[in-house]
């Protein structure tokens, strides 16, 4: 601030001695009014000045350092990812035991308990429900493992939101130890649901071979 008022009476005295003798001692004679004379005053609020600027650069380079900071943080995840959004998982129906699950007097989403992956976090061993966080196109599998006693009496469906889109069922003969798995590639936007539904009065067989699984991953981001 000093600095500040330093040059601003050298600036005013170069001023004043461009003008002349004569014109000084006018000046000197004239009276001099606190809004054009006071140097003082101006010095003052020039001094003010400077100190809310120098806050401002203050609060400037606080902020470049944070953005500085959360770039370097964006930049080794895009390293790690690739810059891409990773989405996995795949998951089996028992974390232990053997037996039939079902039948059930209603359609129900079958709880794949035994989670081998689940990168993202999207996929709820709790409810068997994948939900997207990414809005993408995604591929999903999933396979099914028939009673062990004849006759058969295994249907499940791939569903969204809802919505059956593939199934596998084995419902007649007279054979057993029968398995199926069907896919499907489909966009999804997010917060949509995909599970897999064992059908009303239906059953499903396993054990620690884990022959029932649901998988899926994204493709792509959209």
């Amino acid at each position: 601030m000093k600095t500040i008022a330093a040059v601003l009476l050298a600036l005013c005295c170069s001023l004043c001695g461009a003008q002349g003798v004569n014109e000084a001692s006018q000046c000197q004679r004239a009276p001099c009014h606190t809004d054009t004379c006071s140097l003082p005053t101006l010095a003052e609020k020039l001094g003010s000045m400077a100190e809310k600027l120098a806050t401002v650069e203050n609060k400037l380079v606080l902020m470049e350092s944070r953005f500085m900071s959360s770039e370097k943080e964006l930049e080794e995840l895009r390293k790690l990812t690739g810059g891409k959004p990773q989405v996995a998982f795949s998951a089996s129906l028992r974390e232990s035991g053997t037996g039939d699950i079902g039948p059930f007097t209603t359609k129900t989403p079958l709880q794949y308990k035994r989670v081998l992956s689940n990168i993202g976090s999207s996929y709820n061993p709790a409810t068997g429900i994948f939900t997207a966080m990414v809005k993408g196109v995604y591929f999903f599998r999933f396979s099914m493992f028939n009673n062990l006693s004849a006759p058969p009496n295994s249907v499940v469906s791939l569903m969204k939101n809802g919505e059956r889109l593939v199934s596998v069922w084995d419902t007649t003969g007279t054979d057993a130890h029968d398995m199926g798995s069907n896919g499907v590639v489909i966009p999804l936007e997010v917060g949509d649901n995909v599970y897999v539904e064992l059908q009303e009065n239906r059953l499903v067989y396993d054990d620690s071979m884990n022959y029932n699984t649901f998988s899926g991953f994204l493709l792509f981001a959209m």
